[in-house]
C-alpha cells in the first residue's frame, strides 16, 4: 500500500532547495586533485602551480600519471552524484538538478581557494550520468569522438562545448518528449535549465584559462 505524503507548503520546498545548494555547491569544492596529488607525490606536487594549473583530471595525470588521474576524475564525477542523490532526498527532482549544478559551481568557484578551481567536466559528468541517465551513453559517445579525433585533439575547449551543447538538447528533447529516464527524476524544464547553467559555468571558466594563459 502506498503512503501519499502530504503537499509541502512553499516555505518548506525553498528551505529544501537552498539546502541542496547548499549542501551541493560544497561538496563542489571538495579539492579531489590536490588530495590525490598530496597522496601520490608525498606532497612534492601541486597540481595548481604545474602544467596548466588546473586542478582537473587531465593536469593530474599529466604530471602524476593516469591512475592518479583516473582517481580525481572519478572523484570529481562522484561529487556531481552525491549532490544529485542528496538534492533529491531534500527537495526533489528539482533538488537533484539544483544540487549537482551547485556542485559544478562549488567545483569551479571554490570559496577555500579564492573562487580559483577546475573547469567542471568530470563535475558535469556525474551529473549528467544521475539526473539525465538515459541520455548518459550518448554523451559519452559524443565526448570520445570530439577527443579523438585530430580535428580537436587539441581544442579541449570546443571538445567540451560540443558536448555539452549536445547535452542541453538531449536534455530538451528527454523533456518535451517525456521519455523515460532510468533512474533520473523525471524530466522537466528544470533538466535544460541545469544542463544550460553547467554548460555555461564551464565555458566561462575555459575562457577564463585562455585569458590568463
Amino acid at each position: 500500500m502506498l503512503v501519499r505524503r502530504a503537499p509541502r507548503s512553499a516555505g518548506t520546498v525553498a528551505a529544501g532547495v537552498a539546502t541542496a545548494a547548499t549542501v551541493g555547491y560544497l561538496l563542489g569544492t571538495f579539492p579531489t586533485a590536490d588530495l590525490v596529488a598530496h597522496r601520490v607525490s608525498g606532497g612534492t606536487v601541486d597540481v595548481r602551480t604545474v602544467g596548466t594549473g588546473n586542478p582537473g583530471a587531465a593536469n593530474t595525470a599529466a604530471h602524476l600519471g593516469a591512475a592518479a588521474g583516473v582517481a580525481v576524475f572519478l572523484g570529481d564525477a562522484g561529487k556531481g552524484v552525491a549532490a544529485a542523490a542528496i538534492g533529491a532526498v531534500v527537495a526533489g527532482p528539482v533538488g537533484a538538478h539544483v544540487g549537482s549544478t551547485a556542485a559544478v559551481i562549488g567545483h569551479c568557484y571554490p570559496v577555500w581557494n579564492g573562487f580559483r578551481g577546475g573547469k567542471g567536466v568530470a563535475t558535469s559528468v556525474g551529473q549528467c550520468f544521475a539526473t539525465l541517465p538515459a541520455y548518459f551513453p550518448i554523451d559519452a559517445a559524443v565526448a570520445l569522438a570530439t577527443a579523438s579525433s585530430r580535428r580537436w585533439r587539441q581544442r579541449a575547449f570546443a571538445a567540451t562545448m560540443v558536448s555539452s551543447a549536445c547535452w542541453v538538447l538531449g536534455a530538451v528533447v528527454w523533456w518535451r518528449r517525456r521519455w523515460p529516464n532510468l533512474w533520473g527524476p523525471r524530466p522537466t524544464v528544470a533538466l535544460p535549465i541545469a544542463a544550460a547553467v553547467s554548460s555555461g559555468v564551464m565555458a566561462q571558466r575555459f575562457l577564463a584559462a585562455r585569458r590568463s594563459a
